[in-house]
């Protein structure tokens, strides 16, 4: 089943949605505290990405596009996409929902980095993500994991160490 992956618009129902998962736990994945940082009443251009199932929010993510004067993990250096807070509603979960959102991150055709959660690690491998070889001066005690496109290849861990050390 192919599902309607929407840019959510900023503003206080979509803030009320957000409430749901916050309810299941999992703090770092909440946005509302990023939602009311950015709420200015139906602003259209949110970095917030979710699938809904009748009326209900029941996927959600947050996609930033980063500037290549950001990017410590692909080469050639370039602009590239931050997967954050990809969460699934329990009732939902195993439907494929989490596989739309990165799917349609995907379809950018840009390399996505994200940060694994506990217990997620085999659901980026097998959305064809890859663990990125950990730097302490570079992940700051994330677990990030890349998806490459064609053409794109990870940064070499000895020349990180050379341009992070400089």
């Amino acid at each position: 089943m192919a599902y309607q992956v929407e840019r959510l618009k900023v503003n206080y129902k979509t803030l009320e949605e957000f409430k749901q998962f916050k309810e299941y736990g999992q703090q770092e994945l909440s946005m509302l505290e990023d939602l009311q940082d950015n709420i200015i009443e139906d602003n259209a251009d949110s970095p917030f990405y979710g699938i809904y199932f009748a009326d209900k929010l029941v996927a959600r993510m947050s996609l930033y596009e980063r500037d290549a004067k950001y990017d410590l993990y692909f080469d050639p250096p370039q602009t590239f996409l931050e997967l954050w807070k990809l969460e699934v509603l329990p009732n939902y979960q195993y439907k494929n929902y989490g596989r739309a959102l990165v799917d349609f991150a995907k379809s950018f055709g840009l390399p996505i980095k994200t940060n694994a959660r506990l217990k997620s690690r085999g659901f980026w491998e097998k959305m064809g993500f890859k663990p990125v070889p950990y730097n302490v001066e570079r992940d700051l005690s994330e677990n990030p994991f890349v998806w490459l496109p064609h053409g794109v290849k990870l940064k070499d861990a000895k020349q990180d160490k050379k341009t992070t050390s400089s």
